[in-house]
């Protein structure tokens, strides 16, 4: 049973401030096996993201996957890290400041707090959170996932409850719950593809590659590969496209069950293999670039497509902090503030 704690704040000095929580999966402190560990501990521990009983999969985390994946991890991120730090998180917090700057340039006064936080890593859910509630009574929490899964969202809004779990006085909340078919978002992921082609040329092919998910999860009810589809027809249709000239593929597989299909590389290498010569890879469910956009994708799958006989091949960059998408993100937030601002 919870115990509720004494209040670690005042109350907010000012009742009409307005918290904004942009939530995003995580990234390590560091791209070496001993900052690796601790992450994914966390990560493959959340029974959302691992649905086997603990008694089951606890040993097989411990005992095999924590020491021997993050040596292997660190070497996939020591390619994509930056003199900044890991692309993740810096992508992420220069959204939060021109969130923040664009919500706020109206009054002024900054009513509305922008922050972010990772669901595994620093700065957490629960820190962020617990700083918010000093400054505002109102929370919107903005999880970075445009298409809905329980692995993800769901993750978030577990997080979020068991940080409010002993609070004596909470504030008012409301999620974004997704934003797969949201015509900003469409619209600047249609923006990136378009300035992509203007600098490079349209290839032979369009693949969007979204993370992939197990097959049982979907049958089980959670509409993610449905809220993929729909935004793959949508970023198709705003680009004029014939359903023939976009693939939708799957990535990222984890474990040896049965994940959503088609995947990704071999995708890739079937279109290289058949006489395809140039190929360009959107990523619509990462609104950042991270490990799996620039080593999964614009490096193993440029190596496996280029090798079998492809001769090129362009990974789009995520929407990160493109006008467009702060724009797009604006617009979403300030719609589900109506009431509020």
């Amino acid at each position: 049973m919870a115990r509720f704690r004494p209040e670690p704040y005042p109350a907010p000095e000012h009742d009409s401030h307005t918290g904004v929580l942009l939530v995003t999966l995580g990234t390590p402190e560091a791209p070496t096996a001993k900052a690796l560990r601790p992450w994914l501990r966390q990560f493959l521990s959340d029974p959302r993201v691992v649905e086997l009983p603990r008694l089951i999969w606890q040993p097989i985390l411990n005992g095999i996957i924590l020491t021997t994946r993050p040596a292997r991890s660190a070497e996939k991120y020591a390619s994509i890290w930056t003199a900044e730090g890991s692309p993740l998180k810096v992508h992420t917090n220069r959204l939060a400041a021109l969130l923040d700057d664009s919500l706020n340039q109206e009054q002024g006064n900054g009513d509305i707090i922008v922050a972010c936080a990772m669901r595994y890593g620093s700065p957490s859910i629960v820190d962020t959170l617990t700083d918010l509630r000093a400054r505002a009574t109102r929370i919107l929490v903005v999880p970075l996932y445009p298409q809905f899964a329980g692995s993800t969202t769901g993750s978030v809004l577990d997080e979020v409850a068991l940080a409010m779990r002993t609070w004596r006085n909470l504030p008012e909340l409301r999620f974004v719950r997704s934003f797969h078919d949201d015509p900003g978002y469409i619209a600047a992921l249609a923006a990136s593809v378009r300035e992509h082609w203007a600098q490079h040329g349209q290839g032979d092919c369009l693949v969007a590659s979204f993370h992939g998910q197990p097959v049982r999860t979907n049958k089980l009810g959670d509409p993610y590969r449905a809220e993929c589809l729909t935004t793959a027809r949508l970023l198709r249709e705003a680009l004029a496209l014939p359903p023939e000239a976009l693939r939708v593929t799957f990535q990222s597989r984890f474990g040896c069950g049965k994940w959503l299909e088609p995947h990704t590389l071999p995708t890739l290498e079937s279109l290289a293999a058949s006489g395809v010569k140039r190929v360009d890879v959107v990523c619509p469910g990462f609104v950042a670039d991270c490990l799996e956009t620039l080593e999964e994708i614009a490096i193993l799958c440029r190596d496996a497509f280029l090798a079998r006989g492809g001769e090129a091949f362009h990974a789009i960059s995520c929407l990160n902090s493109r006008p467009e998408w702060v724009n797009a993100l604006d617009g979403l937030v300030r719609w589900h503030l109506v009431g509020w601002v």
